[in-house]
């Protein structure tokens, strides 16, 4: 199947690499030329312009963009939707909300063109273990599109999730649980290393992924971490987050669902960019007040 990539940063250049290696034929457009100097080497067909990038498929089109969420996809799919016709499909691989997502669907159906939201997951890992595909959309282009997503996954590694918006959805809350689970190995990972003991970290993150229930690929990417700096030394505790955390937040709190993990886990990490509290500094003036409890000047 031949299909266009817009975006080919480290996430599309390699998926780009993953369907070439499957016989796929991708037209491979990035902002950056060296990144569609390497696409090419790798056997694309290169494009310097989107006009170019559906030059060159053949009608029904089908164009994958593997770009940041927001303004970039709504510019990229505004730049498209001219040069498309009826029937060609545009397929989000990024992470947008999906909100954004059933819009989208619904724009570009009053224009003849299909869209799938396509939740993925694997990141950099993705090239040679595949990737988890979260597909919504039409199912008839799920359907037309099913090669695509087969060479891109692993074994039983995609699946229709329904409508638009159901694949970005799903990968919204796969993202938020993936805060909790990160913030769970980062409490404990910090109380074994304040313990009373002399403890291998990097050890303790082997050993617990030999069978034991809180075993995972985290924990395989702990252990390579902790093997090249044992202590995080060069690594400041300063964690951003993308989006996806807060909309599965916001959206627990629309259906009124309890998620006290995942906003746990995101309030952590708006803490770790603070270079100081204000709020731990009153808490700390309150205590004073009311208790005389000593408090630490500058």
């Amino acid at each position: 199947m031949r299909l266009g990539m817009v975006g080919l940063g480290r996430m599309g250049g390699n998926m780009t690499t993953r369907l070439l290696r499957d016989g796929h034929e991708v037209v491979a457009y990035g902002r950056d030329p060296a990144s569609v100097e390497r696409a090419t080497k790798e056997g694309a067909l290169p494009a310097k312009s989107l006009e170019e990038v559906i030059a060159k498929l053949v009608p029904p089109r089908h164009v994958w963009l593997m770009i940041p969420s927001g303004a970039p996809v709504t510019e990229t799919i505004g730049a498209l939707t001219p040069l498309l016709e009826q029937d060609d499909a545009i397929i989000d691989g990024g992470n947008s909300y999906y909100r954004d997502s059933i819009r989208r669907a619904e724009e570009l159906s009053e224009k003849g063109l299909h869209f799938i939201d396509c939740g993925t997951s694997g990141g950099i890992w993705g090239l040679e273990n595949g990737y988890c595909l979260m597909i919504g959309g039409e199912e008839q282009i799920f359907r037309r599109m099913e090669p695509v997503f087969a060479s891109l996954a692993p074994a039983d590694g995609y699946a229709y999730m329904g409508p638009p918006g159901a694949g970005h959805f799903v990968k919204m809350v796969h993202n938020g649980i993936e805060y909790g689970m990160l913030q769970a190995y980062a409490e404990g990972f910090e109380l074994l290393n304040a313990s009373r003991y002399e403890l291998d970290l990097r050890q303790i993150a082997s050993l617990w992924n030999q069978g034991s229930v809180v075993r995972s690929w985290l924990l395989e990417l702990a252990e390579l971490a902790l093997e090249r700096d044992a202590k995080l030394a060069a690594i400041r505790g300063y964690v951003e987050d993308s989006g996806e955390g807060r909309w599965t937040v916001f959206e627990a709190i629309e259906h009124d669902v309890p998620a006290t993990a995942l906003a746990h886990a995101l309030f952590a990490r708006f803490r770790s960019r603070q270079e100081e509290s204000f709020g731990a500094k009153l808490i700390a003036a309150l205590r004073q007040e009311f208790g005389g409890h000593a408090v630490k000047t500058e």
